[in-house]
């Protein structure tokens, strides 16, 4: 079995992402961040506490790949 078709059969992992790696993903800032997410064009977060979200780590990835299929 070739590492690909290792990589495709491993169950992906779900990290809850801080907004500081999101934007490292990214590249965006917060503000646009905010300003795709209320247009629904980017991953929603996931409240953990009271002032504290998270975004997954698979959603932003996958957001990230989607892009990468239109640019074609």
């Amino acid at each position: 079995m070739s590492s690909e078709t290792l990589s495709l059969a491993a169950p992906t992992e779900h990290r809850l992402l801080r907004r500081a790696e999101v934007e490292q993903k990214t590249g965006f800032k917060r503000a646009h961040i905010y300003n795709l997410m209320k247009e629904g064009k980017f991953p929603k977060t996931l409240r953990v506490g009271v002032r504290a979200v998270r975004w997954d780590s698979v959603e932003i990835d996958q957001w990230i790949a989607d892009r990468r299929k239109e640019r074609g």
